[in-house]
């Protein structure tokens, strides 16, 4: 079930969606999946740029990556692809993920299926920049998303 959230400015704006974001901090909020009609309403609430973590067709009737960043670029944001596949979580993408936390200089608006993947990615890559792994848990939990099963991955990767 997907419940309207109030955008602010969007709002303001004439822009409606019926994404169901959830702001874990200043730097980043998570959303399950969007679609290309959502783009314009993200880019009202003020988020500089898109973080897709959901690997084209794990669904079928999913909108493909592609056509996301099509959209994205088109509205001005910047887009980046880090798939989270049932393989699970790399260093790799915890790279990504944190190289994009600390180059974008605003809001980020990252997305998966449920928006699950999307907060433990952006849990792993915080943790192992050196931020509080009872914070990181605190936060999630604020936002609906519960993190104890990947609380010990956080804990060892705050103390690396």
């Amino acid at each position: 079930m997907r419940r309207t959230t109030e955008l602010g400015f969007g709002v303001a704006m004439g822009y409606r969606c019926t994404m169901d974001i959830r702001r874990i901090d200043d730097r980043i909020s998570v959303s399950p999946q969007i679609t290309v009609d959502d783009i314009p309403a993200i880019k009202a609430a003020g988020f500089v740029a898109i973080v897709n973590n959901r690997p084209d067709g794990e669904e079928h009737d999913q909108p493909t990556g592609d056509a996301i960043e099509r959209a994205a670029t088109a509205a001005g944001l910047g887009y980046h692809a880090i798939p989270i596949t049932h393989a699970g979580f790399g260093h790799p993408q915890l790279d990504a993920m944190a190289t994009v936390l600390t180059a974008t200089d605003g809001p980020v608006f990252a997305y998966c299926r449920s928006g699950t993947r999307s907060c433990n990615l952006w849990a792993l890559a915080s943790a192992r920049e050196g931020s509080d792994p009872g914070e990181l848990v605190a936060r999630a939990g604020a936002a609906g998303y519960d993190l104890s099963g990947i609380r010990p991955t956080l804990d060892a990767l705050h103390r690396r």
